[in-house]
């Protein structure tokens, strides 16, 4: 806040020297600026960007050894595929009970057809029926014998993912478009889960934060278009500007700036959006001037 001020201060003074008449506000530049961190452990294999870069959303701009996590998913692989294995047995078992059943099914059905016609005698209905049951009961034997087998399974997998998830975080993909401002590492360094790898802001269009007085609010609404200048050798450049935000509740006036008479006065914090040519930078002053 005190640089800002005393931005404020250095800016006001400036246009003061240079124009005869006054601006209706000053203020300074900003931009949202995203720190982006690592988010594996590892040497940075590669890492290609340099400050100033350009760079696109959704473009991968370096990576993080990956190889301990590859021979870590091979291991689980080879783990999943002997389960997999032990899976299969259980399962021909119950294929072959299946088939046993289905035989044996259809010998309960003629029995009871022979039995309805006392062509069958009561023994041989329970004896097959007894068979049917103890051939369920197996059928329910096997499932429970796969049931952990198959959670095993799925463990494995779960870990897999969890792999596959850790060598994707693993490539360094840049999530926004913007202008690269900070490095703050170098391939064939080590890193860290949230340490900083670098900085970028999407410089196309800045924003001009300036404060104006209560009895400037009633001259500016939202989507208003005011004027914007920067100095330019000896005299300003101009841009066109496009009131985006206006404080909702105000301020005390800096006391550095500020006469004794004029300290109780409030004042009310606005944005400015303005295309960006290259010429505007972070920081920088800015005069806004209000259309009459």
């Amino acid at each position: 806040m005190k640089k800002t001020l005393a931005l404020l201060i250095l800016a006001s003074l400036l246009s003061c020297n240079k124009n005869d008449d006054k601006a209706d506000g000053y203020g300074n530049f900003e931009a949202t600026e995203v720190t982006i961190s690592a988010e594996a452990n590892g040497k940075l294999i590669s890492f290609n960007i340099e400050e100033g870069s350009v760079l696109e959303p959704n473009t991968q701009i370096g990576l993080v050894d990956t190889t301990q996590l590859y021979w870590n998913k091979q291991q689980l692989i080879a783990s999943r595929n002997t389960v997999f294995s032990k899976s299969k047995n259980v399962l021909s078992q119950d294929q072959v009970l299946q088939e046993q059943l289905k035989t044996t099914l259809i010998e309960k059905k003629r029995i009871e057809n022979m039995y309805a016609e006392n062509a069958a005698t009561k023994r041989q209905l329970d004896e097959v029926v007894g068979k049917v049951n103890v051939l369920k009961e197996q059928m329910k034997s096997v499932g429970t014998q796969n049931a952990p087998i198959t959670n095993e399974a799925k463990s494995i997998d779960v870990q897999i993912e969890k792999i596959n998830d850790q060598i994707a975080k693993s490539k360094i993909v840049n999530p926004i478009k913007g202008t690269v401002l900070a490095k703050y590492a170098e391939p064939n360094e080590i890193t860290a889960f949230g340490k900083p790898l670098y900085k970028i802001a999407d410089i196309s269009e800045m924003t001009l934060r300036v404060y104006i007085s209560e009895t400037q609010l009633p001259k500016i609404k939202i989507g208003q278009k005011v004027a914007v200048k920067i100095d330019s050798g000896s005299e300003m450049k101009d841009y066109s500007g496009t009131i985006s935000w206006i404080s909702a509740s105000a301020e005390f006036s800096p006391k550095i700036i500020q006469t004794k008479e004029e300290r109780v006065n409030l004042v009310y914090a606005i944005k400015i959006k303005v295309k960006n040519d290259g010429s505007l930078k972070i920081g920088m002053p800015a005069e806004m001037w209000i259309a009459p």
